[in-house]
């Protein structure tokens, strides 16, 4: 009997151990360059058209008949840059995990218009990604200071996504995914920039630090008055 259950459980343990080798089901770097090099990477293949809208707006014809120019971003339904950059670091990415949560219920939606295998295995591989993208968020909070009242990761149940618009209309249903895609994209080309404007440590951003340039500024004013001399009246400095 024995036998028969390690033959039944072996299996599964292995599969669990695969999973959580993937950056999706948990580890985490503990060093902050590395961490957020790795977001920065992973944000600049997220933003890729190539790997959602494109492939939807040709299995759906909407590359035909000048359709492509109405495949946009509709205003509001992602953060748009400039929010994001006004968000402190802890709200940023409690907003980014968030946002992506309701990305993973809008791409399962999208499944039954994806009507080639080869699309929804590209689906799912994106939204795979996803998954470790968010992880990674998790960790990154918990390299922040303050990571003792670091919460798990926000959890993206039923309910918590906003659903689409209803419509009976499959065209304009298409339409409706063609311009989630387009704003999710965007939405990610947003977060990798505003990564990039993070510090080289957890408790320092150059976005957040205007004094330090005042400073700076001050600095190379004092040191020029210093470097001037007086000059005779009339003689211009050479």
């Amino acid at each position: 009997m024995r036998a028969q259950l390690m033959q039944r459980t072996l299996p599964s343990l292995v599969l669990g151990l695969l999973f959580l080798s993937t950056p999706a089901m948990g580890s985490c770097l503990d060093k902050y360059q590395e961490l957020l090099g790795q977001l920065q990477k992973q944000a600049d293949i997220m933003q890729r058209t190539s790997l959602l809208l494109d492939p939807y707006i040709q299995s759906q014809g909407l590359d035909k008949d000048g359709l492509k120019e109405h495949c946009r971003e509709r205003p509001g339904a992602f953060p748009s840059k400039d929010a994001l950059q006004g968000l402190g670091r802890w709200e940023f990415l409690r907003t980014l995990d968030t946002t992506l949560g309701h990305v993973l219920h809008r791409l399962t939606a999208l499944r039954r218009d994806i009507p080639r295998a080869q699309d929804l295995e590209m689906l799912n591989r994106v939204k795979q990604n996803i998954r470790g993208f968010k992880n990674n968020i998790h960790c990154m909070a918990q390299l922040l200071p303050g990571s003792s009242e670091t919460t798990e990761p926000t959890p993206t149940g039923p309910g918590t996504s906003p659903s689409p618009t209803p419509t009976s209309d499959t065209f304009q249903r298409r339409l409706e995914g063609c311009r989630f895609l387009h704003g999710y994209h965007r939405f990610m080309h947003s977060v990798g920039q505003v990564f990039r404007e993070w510090g080289e440590s957890p408790s320092r951003s150059r976005r957040h630090s205007p004094h330090q340039g005042l400073r700076k500024g001050t600095s190379r004013m004092q040191l020029s008055r210093k470097n001037k001399r007086l000059l005779p009246r009339g003689q211009l400095p050479r």
